[in-house]
């Protein structure tokens, strides 16, 4: 398995370039960009999502190759309570894109979880980890230098980040044709309005029956809104991940013996303190 993990070995400057070298730094991330995507699909104007998610999406349409996408230059935001599946499905977002030939980009997120994202879909040999930028202290500027080379760039959200920032990344990413995915912590929100807005409600692990077993699949509700047209309400039942990978749960059976999503699904979602409540 390999997976390229980017290590920010100084500083990065403001994106207002106010402190020396700064401009460089951001060139250096810039060129790292592109190179990563020689193969950009800049005629299609919506990036390949997995035929799951389809429903999630609303009128954006299909890519000129007839499968579901999400259109170039969108803000997508994902959120979710802390284990119910919120990064997964960020992963989830980008897998299509890396199997189709795009590179994408994860900021903020520790390269620990390629195996995961591996499961989900995702082509590890077109994922770039920045796992380092928020801890940097400039995130923004992080962003924004990815933003002009790679497809999609899902980005952990750090606390307090400004709404002239998020603006402009969301400028950026219309600018560029890319697609810009924060994934926002618990109880936080896009301090600038997004395209599509994503958030898991509810998640139900199946495998583990009477206290003992293994994990198998995890059933989950996300539920969709966004502007414009999209901007009615709608909800997807998924399994992420299930036997085999992503897929619409309501097309597939449960476990033999797992419970269904709903009265459950507290009590399921966090699996070690079911284990030892069984």
């Amino acid at each position: 398995m390999r997976v390229m993990v980017v290590a920010l070995a100084r500083p990065v400057g403001d994106p207002g370039g106010d402190r020396r070298g700064s401009d460089g730094q951001a060139a250096d991330l810039r060129a790292l960009a592109e190179r990563l995507a020689p193969s950009r699909l800049a005629r299609d104007r919506t990036v390949p999502v997995l035929p799951a998610l389809a429903g999630l999406l609303g009128p954006s349409g299909p890519s000129e190759r007839g499968e579901p996408g999400l259109r170039r230059g969108a803000t997508a935001t994902v959120a979710g309570e802390r284990g119910l599946g919120a990064t997964s499905l960020a992963y989830a977002l980008v897998a299509a894109a890396t199997q189709a030939g795009s590179w994408a980009a994860v900021v903020g997120l520790p390269a620990a979880h390629a195996p995961a994202a591996a499961h989900l879909g995702v082509a590890l040999e077109r994922l770039a980890f920045v796992p380092d930028a928020a801890t940097l202290g400039h995130w923004p500027t992080v962003v924004a230098a990815l933003l002009d080379g790679v497809d999609l760039v899902v980005a952990a959200v750090p606390p307090g980040l400004r709404a002239p920032d998020a603006r402009k990344l969301a400028a950026r990413a219309r600018e560029r044709g890319s697609v810009l995915v924060p994934l926002l912590p618990a109880g936080a929100s896009w301090v600038e309005g997004a395209d599509l807005r994503l958030r898991v409600v509810a998640a139900a692990w199946h495998g583990v029956e009477a206290g003992h077993g293994f994990l198998q699949a995890r059933e989950v509700v996300v539920a969709a809104t966004g502007r414009g047209a999209a901007g009615r309400e709608r909800s997807v039942r998924l399994w992420l991940p299930g036997h085999e990978g992503v897929a619409v749960a309501d097309r597939l059976a449960p476990t033999r013996g797992s419970p269904p999503l709903g009265a459950g699904a507290a009590r399921m979602a966090d699996p070690i303190r079911h284990r030892a409540s069984g």
